[in-house]
């Protein structure tokens, strides 16, 4: 990997405001749902795990693109009290923030999302973006960033450190090049096969032209692959789950804080396993991330 730059770690897609509702079971057509909780809070992918890095005690970015609204302007405020740069963000007022409304079921530990989409996500020329970009030590895409991010000179050479949230789709995408690739099992399964077992998937992503893999599979913890080794099986740390909501961005954001602070790749793993299951215990993705600075010492730690 290139030598670490001296900027903050740089989060790129999507920021999204959440209204999220917690309820027993999912209501039915033309009923009326008492709920047990509220909450708005802040959202997206690459968003949240800029939240996460900097509760880990890492500098961070984040760039992405916002209307002029007030879903933008509370987007900006929650990053900015978490000490997150939000200097690269384009505000648009020909587009509308993203935003999202979310019922969580406790019954089935699951939720459904109905979204207003997040604007296409790029930046001119010139811009505080690629200012940023000159000294991050990491970029991290999502699937919507990955558009922002693809076409920087090195990057699928390696020249410069880039991560990408690959639990959703991305179009024509293939991580050769990627310095930190952290898919889901079920992405995997996806491109190569529901057969494979989860270290010959691991396997395939590295043929494909990735430095490291991390496979996240929710309560069976996660699998990870560097170049040169062997795949390892890092196991899902205990939860108390109120709501999955945000929890793999949580998770991609404490990995990345946790590789960046020097950790081995195993030994982030299982520090953003940890981050991401605490963060469960919220109702929204953000609001019980851990405030705990990485140091390698946490590695061992239960």
């Amino acid at each position: 990997m290139p030598q670490p730059s001296t900027g903050p770690l740089l989060f790129v897609g999507c920021a999204t405001l959440d209204s999220i509702a917690l309820v027993q079971e999912y209501p039915a057509a033309d009923s009326r749902t008492v709920a047990t909780d509220f909450a708005m809070a802040g959202g997206g992918p690459a968003a949240t795990a800029a939240v996460a890095a900097a509760r880990a005690g890492a500098r961070t970015a984040f760039a992405g693109v916002l209307g002029t609204d007030e879903e933008g302007d509370r987007i900006i405020q929650g990053l900015e009290a978490e000490g997150v740069d939000t200097s690269a963000v384009i505000r648009d007022a020909s587009v509308k923030t993203g935003a999202s409304v979310i019922v969580v079921a406790a019954a089935s530990e699951s939720r459904a999302i109905v979204t207003r989409p997040v604007p296409p996500v790029s930046f001119p020329a010139g811009s505080r973006f690629h200012e940023l970009l000159a000294t991050a030590p990491w970029v991290h895409a999502d699937h919507l960033g990955w558009n922002a991010v693809a076409n920087i000179p090195g990057v699928h050479s390696a020249e410069i450190n880039i991560s990408v949230d690959a639990g959703n789709p991305i179009p024509s995408f293939t991580p050769n090049g990627i310095a930190l690739y952290v898919p889901t099992i079920e992405r995997l399964r996806s491109e190569y096969g529901e057969s494979l077992s989860p270290e010959a998937l691991l396997r395939k992503a590295m043929d494909d032209g990735a430095s490291a893999v991390v496979a996240t599979a929710g309560s069976e913890g996660a699998w990870v692959l560097e170049r040169g080794g062997d795949p390892i099986h890092v196991p899902a740390a205990p939860a108390t789950i109120v709501s999955t909501l945000g929890a793999g961005d949580v998770y991609h954001g404490a990995l990345l804080a946790a590789v960046a602070a020097g950790l081995s790749l195993v030994e982030a793993a299982a520090f953003a396993g940890r981050t991401a299951a605490a963060s469960c215990a919220g109702l929204d993705g953000r609001s019980l991330i851990p405030h705990q600075t990485v140091t390698p010492a946490l590695s061992s730690k239960p």
